[in-house]
């Protein structure tokens, strides 16, 4: 049986929470602007007004 909508609303905002937190360590620990700026885009498309470090 498949899952229902709403599980499925969850286990994308679980899968979501746990990329973007992969992406906001890498972030961290990123020297250059050209990492953080490449970092920065691939977390907009995974959560469009996620923010990472200050500007």
């Amino acid at each position: 049986m498949g899952r229902v909508e709403r599980t499925r609303e969850i286990a994308r905002r679980r899968s979501r929470r746990i990329k973007l937190a992969k992406i906001r360590k890498k972030f961290a620990q990123a020297s250059t602007d050209a990492e953080k700026q490449a970092l920065q885009e691939k977390a907009a498309r995974i959560s469009q007004f996620v923010v990472l470090g200050e500007k």
